[in-house]
C-alpha cells in the first residue's frame, strides 16, 4: 500500500520543481503532473511527484491522522 503525503509548498524552485515542507523537513518534488502551484498551497506528494492540491483543512486533518497512526504504532 502506498500513501500520498500532504505537504506545504514553500518555494517554487524551477519550472518543474518546488520545495515543500512536512514536519520541519524540507525536500524538493516534481511539479510535472501539477504545474499550476502557488506558495502556501497544500499538496499530496507520492513518489516525488505532486499528484493533487488539497485545501488547508483537509491537509491538517490528514497530517493529524498520519501522526496518530505513528503514535499508535511505534
Amino acid at each position: 500500500m502506498c500513501l500520498a503525503t500532504p505537504v506545504k509548498v514553500i518555494e517554487l524552485l524551477t519550472e518543474n520543481t518546488a520545495l515543500v515542507e512536512k514536519g520541519g523537513v524540507r525536500f524538493s518534488v516534481s511539479t510535472l503532473l501539477f504545474p499550476s502551484l502557488e506558495l502556501g498551497n497544500y499538496v499530496l506528494v507520492h513518489a516525488g511527484f505532486i499528484i493533487q492540491e488539497i485545501d488547508t483543512v483537509e491537509a491538517h486533518e490528514r497530517i493529524e491522522m498520519i501522526n496518530q497512526l505513528y503514535k499508535d504504532n511505534p
